[in-house]
């Protein structure tokens, strides 16, 4: 029997047990909770795309496990090209999430370097996928670590965070929630503001269920009303994940990141991206080449099977949006921390 346990964390999204893979199904959430099995890179590809599995980290995570079951079916001389199809296939469900490809390419580098073998490295595989997942744990308590030092060196306050960026999205812990979780646990934050996150709402049914889970002080607000806390004063930090990092420092995060990081700065409210290393695309010069991808227009006209908008209107759905690097204050990464983002300074870090 296989299993890999990454940590003791009670909100496990991504499960790797006797040849086979589970993921928590983050569509019904809070209201249950319900374990969706995946058998083949074709099922990660359609939990992906479905957001059963969501969040940049576990993105990448779940895909490199929809390799090892690949791995474990295929069958005859030609494993190789099977396996090389599988991979375009999980690539082609997300294409915002740079993770996703950063995870691919060390499942891609495991085949190639097997690629004379009669049969599939599954071992060799499994052993990389559990890799990334365990990286990913341990990376996100680095940032947590270095956030809440940030936190600590401008005093004690409320937060603000948009989307979800905790256990549910990553391989443990969190980016941005890994953050504001290790803050609390230091006695740092007194409360997290926590934006619905519409259309999909992952901010009241995901990121409020999981401050619920570890009695966190959390409360939930409608986005438009992030102006009216941050001119109360209520906010100290503007704590957010990423789904992309251009080389200059511009951001691709859940749609409405931009708008947040505009109203922080005439607010005077600090703004704090957390992310991996594997979340930068330095390929790319700015947030202009970053490809947003968008959603089926029924996210907006329905809710559930009730019409809420007029049949037959145009609708524009985009999942992200590009915060310039002049609106963020600081990145968080496990190699340190950049303050005042740009070209010069992130290159350096990373080099």
């Amino acid at each position: 029997m296989t299993t890999m346990t990454i940590d003791s964390n009670p909100i496990d999204p991504i499960r790797w047990c006797d040849g086979s893979l589970e993921l928590l199904d983050q569509r019904v959430l809070p209201e249950r909770h319900e374990l969706l099995p995946v058998t083949s890179a074709n099922d990660a590809a359609k939990a992906i795309g479905d957001m059963v599995v969501r969040g940049a980290p576990a993105i990448g995570i779940a895909a490199a496990y929809g390799v090892v079951l690949e791995a474990q079916r295929s069958t005859g001389a030609d494993w190789h090209d099977q396996l090389k199809e599988a991979i375009e296939h999980l690539g082609a469900s997300r294409p915002t999430a740079v993770n996703l490809f950063w995870a691919l390419s060390r499942m891609s580098a495991v085949i190639d370097e097997h690629r004379h073998e009669l049969h599939p490295p599954v071992t060799a595989l499994l052993e990389m996928a559990g890799s990334i997942h365990a990286r990913d744990r341990s990376d996100n308590l680095t940032l947590g670590r270095l956030g809440s030092e940030l936190i600590a060196r401008h005093g004690r306050c409320s937060v603000m965070t948009h989307c979800n960026t905790g256990a549910l999205a990553t391989g443990g812990h969190g980016t941005a929630l890994g953050v504001i979780r290790s803050a609390w646990a230091k006695g740092l934050i007194t409360r997290v503001h926590v934006n619905e996150t519409r259309p999909w709402l992952q901010g009241a049914r995901l990121t409020a269920w999981e401050l619920q889970q570890e009695e966190i002080p959390a409360v939930l607000s409608v986005d438009s009303a992030a102006s009216l806390l941050m001119a109360r004063g209520e906010i100290g930090w503007l704590i957010v994940g990423a789904d992309r990092i251009a080389a200059n420092g511009d951001v691709a995060n859940k749609i409405g990141t931009y708008a947040l990081a505009v109203q922080a700065r005439h607010h005077g409210v600090k703004v704090m991206v957390v992310a991996p290393v594997s979340t930068f695309d330095l390929s790319l010069e700015s947030g202009a080449a970053i490809p947003i991808e968008t959603r089926d227009a029924r996210e907006l006209t329905h809710q559930g099977e009730r019409a809420v908008a007029p049949e037959g209107i145009e609708v524009f759905n985009p999942v992200f949006d590009i915060t310039p690097a002049a609106l963020i204050d600081v990145i968080v990464c496990e190699h340190g921390v950049i303050e005042t983002p740009e070209r010069g300074s992130i290159a350096r870090l990373l080099a």
